[in-house]
């Protein structure tokens, strides 16, 4: 009896949400550490006496931080296990977050948040993958794009801490930052409450242990459902519960050769154009939609609050997606909500009112957040178990480079090219996914883990 099998034929009920609250808090917390940096500026500047320039570092501190971090955090979640980087990873982040609320000058606090960064960026990219090896098949798609809608809740809370703590102290911004270390808090109750992943521990050789974990999986979903559990399928794919040379040798370079073989590299292309092209999106629109509200005649506490009804926006972005994603299948509804995305980027290119501008950039971020919980469903679920943590770290940190560079490319053309021809480049950016999605993107709904990764593996190793 496949112990996989085993796993997947259980319903989701209060163990897996539990699982869902755990990771989608850690995501909340991401959230508003990766926002609340557009309203510490103001203050850092005036503390500092800082140049354009330095709050342009600043700026892509988080960013840069999160590139390093999902890389890192992928490789070693396959090599150590993703509980105890998710762990570590959160510790780090939290505690540089504190150094970052005290930091006594310019140079410890860029320092601060480029780490603070990497641990956030570390957890992000590996909470997905992980808790997607416990979800049932039929219910993946929901589950993981739910977890991701949490970040929409970290958003809406650094906007309300910008607008309410920032401000209304004198070290408002130091609070800020103390208030986004608070999930350290977490760790405790983490430490007890999750076990490690059993299709991990299968690809490590470790049965007697997934086995357990399924063991007492089973019985708590048992115990919270009332009812007998469904019987075990047969399955025609199940890995080897040995573990193979390739799981215990994974590091950079030999992932890199496997997800670029021919076996894996059109699945690998696909995802690393998606996230690019979402994040470059994304981070161009949040990091200058405040300025150009202000610079369409509003104030600076009102670009605020118009920014909060934005970040408002993005939590029925995505969990209409998480909803849809079951329905539509994960690619379709990736490339619906980035058509949505588009659509909305050039209607805001033709606003110049601040409300018609507020209204057409909460519908932006409608989309835009659609497509990320999509694109969280599908990419833990395009990669093999041995190698997911780590496709799921390069894939979000090459995303990351779309974030890093989006800023700067976007400011050059708001200079030459003026509201319109940034909204403008965004749209033929979205335009682009939409067509690579459609054409090369993977079905993947309602498939198990191991039948959608089995045969590629086989294919590249040999």
């Amino acid at each position: 009896m496949s112990l996989l099998a085993r796993l997947d034929r259980l319903p989701l009920s209060r163990p897996h949400y539990v699982l869902l609250l755990i990771g989608g808090l850690g995501y909340t917390f991401d959230g508003m550490d990766s926002a609340v940096v557009a309203f510490l500026l103001p203050s850092a500047q005036d503390a500092w006496s800082l140049s354009d320039g330095q709050l342009g570092f600043i700026g892509s501190a988080t960013p840069f931080g999160f590139l390093f971090g999902a890389t890192v955090a992928g490789l070693l979640g396959d090599r150590i296990g993703r509980k105890k980087v998710m762990m570590y990873a959160l510790a780090f982040y939290a505690v540089f977050s504190v150094v970052a609320a005290f930091a006594p000058s310019y140079e410890v606090f860029l320092v601060a948040r480029v780490l603070a960064g990497a641990g956030a960026g570390a957890e992000s990219a590996i909470i997905a993958p992980f808790l997607s090896e416990f979800v049932p098949a039929d219910r993946r798609g929901w589950f993981i794009g739910a977890l991701a809608g949490f970040f929409s809740f970290g958003f809406v809370m650094a906007a309300l801490i910008g607008r309410f703590v920032v401000p209304t102290f004198d070290d408002g911004w130091r609070i800020a930052q103390v208030i986004t270390a608070l999930p350290i808090l977490m760790l405790l109750w983490w430490r007890r409450s999750l076990p490690e992943s059993p299709r991990y521990l299968l690809h490590q050789g470790r049965t007697a242990e997934a086995e357990a974990v399924v063991a007492d999986l089973e019985r708590r979903v048992e115990r919270a459902t009332g009812a007998p559990l469904p019987p075990v399928p047969e399955t025609a794919v199940a890995p080897s519960a040995a573990p193979s040379e390739t799981a215990r040798k994974v590091n950079l370079l030999t992932a890199l050769r496997f997800l670029w073989s021919p076996a894996m590299a059109k699945r690998t292309g696909v995802i690393w154009l998606v996230w690019f092209v979402i994040t470059f999106s994304y981070y161009g629109f949040f990091s200058w939609i405040p300025t150009l509200l202000v610079n369409r005649g509003i104030t600076v506490t009102k670009s605020f609050e118009f920014s909060i009804i934005i970040y408002l926006a993005q939590i029925p972005g995505y969990f209409s997606a998480a909803w849809l994603s079951e329905r539509l299948d994960r690619k379709n509804t990736i490339a619906l909500y980035l058509a949505g995305s588009a659509v909305s980027a050039f209607w805001l290119s033709q606003m110049d009112s601040p409300v018609s501008i507020t209204v057409a950039g909460a519908v932006l971020s409608f989309f835009l957040n659609g497509t990320y919980a999509g694109v969280y469903s599908y990419t833990p679920e395009v990669f093999p178990t041995w190698i997911r943590a780590t496709g799921t770290g390069l894939s979000s940190a090459f995303g990351r480079v779309g974030s890093i560079l989006a800023p700067t490319i976007i400011g050059f053309s708001a200079a030459s090219l003026g509201f319109a021809g940034v909204f403008g480049l965004t749209t033929a950016v979205l335009v682009a996914g939409v067509v690579c999605v459609i054409v090369f993107g993977l079905a993947t709904a309602g498939q198990s883990l191991e039948e959608l990764t089995e045969p590629p593996v086989q294919e590249a190793t040999r």
